[in-house]
């Protein structure tokens, strides 16, 4: 008996060590995944803050409150985690990655020429918008009296 559970707790400790210590294609679309991932837990980490809050004020306990919340942040993270391993996710991102690296970016100049060139024509568009719209109020305000 005493030998059928811990093959049952080192089948168990093999399934973890597998779900999240395996990567596939560790390091191809390193940063993407890496990112993903992040911003997905701080999503998951402000919404579980807001599960906090909420059972808070329902004041069911502290234990409730706090573990509740918890335990969907570690559920949640686990999920993830295990998304951006599947092949299909993962080859996605190690694609959008590797596209990204195939962009031509703009230099510092010609980004600095195209935000003064967007800003002129916003303030000329303004004022001609100000200019139209002052001139038919005149015009309505006169055909009025």
């Amino acid at each position: 008996m005493g030998g059928q559970g811990r093959d049952g707790e080192r089948a168990f400790r093999q399934g973890i060590r597998c779900i999240m210590m395996s990567v596939y294609k560790r390091g191809q679309g390193k940063y993407t995944r890496m990112f993903t991932v992040m911003s997905g837990a701080l999503i998951v980490a402000i919404g579980c803050f807001s599960l906090y809050r909420t059972l808070d004020a329902a004041d069911i306990g502290l234990w409730v409150s706090t573990m509740v919340p918890v335990a969907v942040f570690i559920g949640l993270s686990v999920l993830i985690m295990w998304l951006m391993n599947r092949p299909s996710i993962a080859d996605f991102m190690i694609a959008a990655e590797g596209e990204m690296k195939k962009v031509n970016w703009s230099t510092r100049q010609e980004v600095t020429v195209s935000t003064i060139v967007v800003i002129s024509v916003v303030i000329i568009l303004a004022a001609m918008l100000g200019i139209a719209d002052f001139v038919l109020q005149l015009s309505v305000t006169w055909l009025v009296q």
